[in-house]
């Protein structure tokens, strides 16, 4: 039996080959290939080795503003938001560069079952990496004992808009994996793309459409303070460009691919 069929427990006998794994089975599946992969582990282990060393760092030289419970949890989910984007890219294209998308997709045959559950494992990671940095930066509070008024407050709307911004994340990098199926230019493009149109974004002629395109601004906020309808609107123009739309172009891509 292959690895994809163990995972997801089907039989490769006539009998079972119409057998539908559930979405939850399918979700749980992709997790696993989070983590068995070298890069994902690697990834994953980067990503709580900073997560700590930059809580730390804010222990031990920040300013006492810097030391609150809200700003420890934006510094703690920054390295999670530029690493694991990366896993959510890998998990997408490493069907295509190391050639398991054809038993996946013979396990499987609806693809969009498929795509939806790299989606749904991706957001199940950045939910679990979201509690980790809260605790760390929790802990890291606790540690520091800042003397400042309000030091612990953190309302439920900023933790839900800081759980939103990580989950979002990822699940853009799965819809850039999905939209070049090819790992090296969809990270190199996940990075360069965003940073590129910051920049041309930044001439003064552009900066009305920046403020609704740039992630930098837009999104930047959701780990700040609460955000107006407007900022909302910005924000959900800026995922329609930067989520959305490369998987819309990655669920067609899937969908049409010769598997051979």
């Amino acid at each position: 039996m292959s690895a994809n069929a163990a995972a997801l427990d089907i039989p490769l006998s006539a009998h079972d080959a119409d057998r539908r794994p559930s979405m939850g089975r399918l979700t749980a599946a992709e997790l696993r290939k989070m983590v068995d992969t070298r890069a994902g582990f690697w990834l994953q282990l980067t990503v709580v080795a900073l997560t700590v060393v930059v809580v730390g760092a804010i222990d031990i030289w920040g300013a006492a503003t810097d030391q609150t419970l809200a700003q420890m949890l934006a510094a703690a989910v920054t390295p999670a938001s530029v690493l694991l984007p990366i896993v959510g890219i890998l998990l997408v294209s490493s069907e295509w560069s190391q050639r398991t998308a054809p038993i996946t997709f013979v396990l499987v045959p609806q693809r969009t079952r498929v795509l939806a559950a790299k989606v749904a494992a991706s957001v199940v990671l950045s939910i679990v990496a979201f509690v980790f940095c809260l605790a760390v930066a929790a802990i890291g509070t606790a540690v520091a004992s800042p003397e400042i008024d309000g030091a612990w407050s953190l309302s439920a709307g900023l933790l839900g808009q800081s759980a939103l911004s990580l989950a979002t994340g990822v699940v853009t990098g799965v819809g850039f994996g999905a939209a070049l199926l090819s790992s090296a230019p969809a990270i190199v493009l996940s990075f360069v793309l965003p940073l590129g149109w910051a920049a041309v974004g930044s001439i003064h002629a552009l900066e009305p459409a920046a403020r609704w395109l740039d992630g930098t601004r837009s999104l930047a906020r959701l780990t700040e303070h609460l955000l107006s309808a407007t900022e909302w609107a910005r924000a959900g123009t800026t995922w329609a460009l930067w989520l959305v739309l490369p998987l819309a172009i990655g669920l067609w891509r899937i969908l049409r691919d010769e598997i051979g």
